[in-house]
């Protein structure tokens, strides 16, 4: 019977030198590929041992973590897809209301937490029916190690089919309740096959991993990227701009938010002769600004990639990673957009009624592809209202696709201010808003007006000593945007809410400005 099993898949790829380093830390570790091996099968015989009864709906055992970032938490994460069971990650920002949420959600069997949360989040395990609670710290202790210590270092990988749940991903929840997003093994296989590819892997590839481990971006794409190429990774317990700046002539590639590409811009050791052996720098999960995807190629010499992806979906589009035709896309990166459909990606913009949008008109993005999700975990309503009848995801991303096949997104369809009548994208005026001198970066929201309905208001962050006029800019947008489209209120503030992966939470500003009129 064939394996597919992702992490099958991952381990095929280790290199044929088990005792090279696969991952060096920022404490100065060494972890070879073999400790890897080692560990992952340790760990899923201590999962596979325990005594957990089969689910009644086929589904099998979820294992929920919220730790901090190290690599023993990679480790775990690899163990679980081994052992078969499916692997729950969880934002180390949440507290206790929203923990209660995901276990009574999810129900998993096996909670994993830090040591100083277990008081509390074992209370809240054991009342959902978790069956076991374990602790993992960042220094390499907690009850987990210690119990896993004790199996033997040989496993064999539990056997899966493309279909079988490997992951449940909660969305960040900018707009409103999380929802678990369900990925196959086949959903994160074919991705990560199909971008080892696309963005041109090499032997000795060296990948500096600087991002979070319970999202999309540092957990799936970072990591399998890294590990199905039988590449190192310089690990960092948590992002450090001159760090980063410092190891980039031992490295070749770098996964970031753009919040970490602008500190890293203010760091003054950041030149071209710093940067000249690394390949390629990758941007996500929150829009690039034209300024620093520019400012990037000027002090670097480099030219960031920007791709697009979903927790639902992984991987959708990228900017081209070669200027040739090699994929099918003759181009070459270009800031302010997230590039092409990925290969095997079906992607089209539609109108509000459901029929395609002309090129370069926006309207709603939905795809289609082998790493699109099944569905959301037991919302069977929510799934099916997401989906259109003949099968694509309906994204809630507003964007256009140009004449070259370029994609743009313009903000989620829960931003859009529909004033007067008329629809208002917020990242078109953030965009003009941004380029006026003194603005850093903006954020422009919908509020309940008694007129209008809705009306938009912005709020500015200044650059370093600067101190705009709020009434200022907004007479300054009415010279190049129609008037409806022009905020009501501008108010200048020193930052923008935002959740960890550096996306403005827009929900928090709607809700502290909703009484404004």
């Amino acid at each position: 019977m064939k394996h597919y099993n992702l992490f099958t898949a991952l381990r095929a790829a280790f290199p044929a030198d088990l005792n090279s380093p696969a991952i060096e830390t920022d404490e100065g570790l060494t972890y070879s590929w073999r400790d890897l091996d080692r560990a992952t099968a340790m760990i899923a015989n201590l999962l596979q041992s325990l005594d957990i009864p089969p689910s009644s709906d086929g589904v099998p055992p979820r294992v929920a973590v919220q730790v901090e970032k190290s690599v023993e938490a990679m480790i775990l994460y690899l163990a679980t897809l081994r052992a078969g069971f499916v692997f729950l990650p969880l934002n180390t920002a949440y507290q206790s209301a929203e923990i209660e949420y995901f276990v009574g959600n999810a129900e998993p069997a096996v909670v994993v937490c830090s040591s100083k949360s277990f008081n509390w989040v074992s209370k809240l395990a054991f009342k959902a029916g978790a069956r076991h609670v374990f602790t993992l710290n960042d220094d390499r202790t907690g009850s987990l190690l210690e119990r896993a210590s004790h199996f033997s270092d040989q496993q064999a990988p539990a056997v899966k089919q493309p279909g079988d749940l490997a992951a449940i991903l909660y969305t960040s929840g900018t707009t409103g309740r999380s929802k678990g997003a369900m990925l196959s093994h086949g959903n994160l296989l074919s991705n990560a096959l199909m971008l080892k590819e696309y963005w041109g892997w090499q032997p000795g590839d060296v990948l500096i991993h600087a991002l979070p481990i319970f999202h999309v971006h540092g957990l799936f794409v970072a990591i399998h990227g890294a590990l199905l190429n039988g590449s190192k990774m310089l690990w960092m317990g948590k992002f450090d701009p001159k760090r980063v700046i410092e190891e980039m002539p031992r490295a070749t590639v770098f996964m970031g938010v753009p919040t970490l590409y602008v500190r890293m811009l203010a760091e003054t050791s950041l030149t071209p002769a710093q940067a000249a052996n690394m390949r390629l720098f990758i941007s996500g999960s929150a829009p690039l600004l034209l300024e620093t995807f520019n400012e990037w190629r000027e002090r670097t010499g480099h030219t960031i990639l920007e791709r697009y992806g979903m927790s639902e979906t992984i991987m959708l589009t990228s900017n081209p990673y070669l200027p040739d035709a090699r994929f099918g896309n003759q181009g070459e990166r270009r800031g302010g957009t997230v590039g092409f459909p990925l290969p095997g990606v079906q992607l089209r913009v539609q109108g509000e009624s459901g029929e395609p949008t002309p090129k370069g008109e926006i309207g709603g993005i939905q795809v289609a592809g082998p790493g699109v999700f099944s569905g959301y975990w037991r919302m069977p309503e929510k799934t099916a209202e997401e989906f259109t009848p003949d099968g694509f995801f309906k994204t809630g991303d507003v964007g256009l696709q140009d004449e070259r096949g370029y994609v743009t997104i313009v903000g989620r369809s829960k931003d859009l201010i529909i004033s007067g009548g008329y629809n208002v994208y917020p990242a078109e005026i953030e965009g003009y808003l941004n380029e006026l001198p003194g603005v850093a970066e903006s954020a422009v929201v919908g509020v309940p007006h008694p007129d209008f309905g809705e009306v938009g208001i912005a709020v500015v962050i200044p650059k370093p000593g600067q101190q705009p006029d709020g009434e200022a800019l907004l007479t300054q947008l009415k010279a190049g945007l129609a008037n409806f489209k022009i905020p009501k209120r501008c108010f200048i503030e020193a930052e923008l809410p935002r959740n960890t992966m550096g996306k403005v939470q827009k929900n928090l500003l709607r809700e502290r400005f909703k009484g404004m009129f």
